[in-house]
């Protein structure tokens, strides 16, 4: 059975007081819709250059703690950004129906 309201989407900033933002899920080509996505693509992006920086200094025997620690940092608000995106777009996906999974 299908629901009859909007769907909506989770939106990759915060909202009001740090809350989770969203809205209606029915124009995908509006500009908050449009907006997401870029904005998701350059966190994801970002993720990516960080990812590849964080292991030059995990890497390097010489690094120091702060340098680690920074990195280590940097790191978690990407993944922190990256796990937003995911929940966001599989939120997107839809759930399936019990009757008509396939399972291998």
């Amino acid at each position: 059975m299908r629901s009859l309201l909007t769907p909506v989407r989770l939106l990759p900033w915060p909202g009001p007081e740090g809350r989770r933002a969203y809205i209606p899920d029915d124009n995908p080509g509006g500009f908050l819709t449009k907006l997401a996505d870029n904005v998701e693509a350059a966190q994801l992006k970002t993720g990516a250059d960080v990812l590849d920086l964080a292991r030059g200094v995990l890497g390097d025997p010489k690094a120091t703690v702060s340098e680690m620690r920074y990195a280590a940092k940097r790191l978690a608000e990407c993944l922190a950004d990256a796990l937003l995106v995911a929940e966001s777009r599989g939120g997107r996906l839809g759930s399936l129906d019990p009757d008509e999974a396939v399972l291998p």
